[in-house]
């Protein structure tokens, strides 16, 4: 594996990494701004995103879905790249969700930390269902701190990261998109884990604090990478799927908008990516 390679910066929060089209997607939570870098280095401001989270994936048809959580809903984008009210979730909750995993036969989850944060009392959070008609229901709780999500290649388990406890916990997907047999999938420590993403051989890459790692169910720690600042979320992509992504940022708890610490970094691996996002 060769040293992590410096992509982008100039980035206030930098969240969210998906590889889509060709390109990596990347949102800039505090800059509100919906970001993509092609092959070339190019940068493209694709959105003006004014919410503080926002996440992103795709339906099974190629439009894109955008969790809003300052209005609290999830949103449509249209062709000519504005967003129009998919579904309404404040029936979830008064505080909005985080993030979003759609599975390719267009079943949609979002999560939900469920108080304000930081500074907020905490309170356990959940994962919510979408469906099709913009109606949506809860189908897990207890989560302590909901992060980021991935479905195996196997389609039928989802794994959400707990960012409180350190852990990545997984469920069984039935047809109807409910969640059960919660259980342990790997823990990584006291604290860590925000975005995930999985790869051919069912691991997960996370990360806690600087340290990226690639994880295996039960926990055995099978690779590690060391950055010079915290890795918010990772992903696997390019054109062979073995470009691993890493969006990572100096945090104190606040941000200087006049000093930005985001970053995107990447390195090869062995192993492609698989799965859902």
């Amino acid at each position: 594996m060769s040293a992590p390679t410096l992509l982008m910066d100039g980035i206030l929060l930098g969240e969210c990494p998906r590889w889509h089209d060709g390109r990596l997607w990347v949102a800039d939570w505090v800059g509100q701004k919906l970001l993509t870098l092609d092959s070339g280095g190019k940068r493209t401001v694709e959105a003006e995103i004014a919410s503080l989270p926002f996440s992103f994936d795709w339906l099974p048809d190629g439009r894109m879905l955008l969790v809003h959580s300052a209005d609290n809903d999830l949103k449509l984008r249209r062709p000519d790249g504005s967003f129009e009210r998919f579904a309404d979730l404040s029936n979830l909750s008064g505080r909005g969700c985080n993030e979003i995993v759609i599975r390719p036969d267009g079943l949609i989850y979002v999560n939900n930390v469920d108080f304000d944060f930081p500074g907020g009392e905490f309170r356990p959070g959940f994962i919510a269902l979408v469906g099709p008609d913009g109606s949506s229901r809860k189908v897990a709780e207890g989560l302590a701190f909901p992060n980021g999500m991935t479905i195996l290649p196997d389609g039928k388990t989802l794994v959400c990261a707990e960012s409180f406890n350190g852990n990545l916990t997984a469920f069984d997907i039935a047809a109807d998109g409910s969640l059960s047999n919660r259980r342990l999938w790997a823990n990584v420590g006291p604290q860590g884990n925000d975005g995930i993403c999985a790869d051919a051989e069912g691991c997960i890459w996370t990360s806690a604090a600087n340290i990226v790692m690639r994880v295996r169910e039960g926990g055995e720690v099978l690779e590690r990478i060391e950055l010079d600042r915290m890795c918010f979320a990772v992903m696997l992509g390019g054109d062979d799927g073995r470009t691993l992504y890493m969006v990572a940022n100096e945090w104190t708890g606040t941000v200087d908008v006049t000093q930005p610490t985001g970053r995107v970094f990447s390195t090869r691996v062995a192993v492609p990516h698989a799965g859902y996002p």
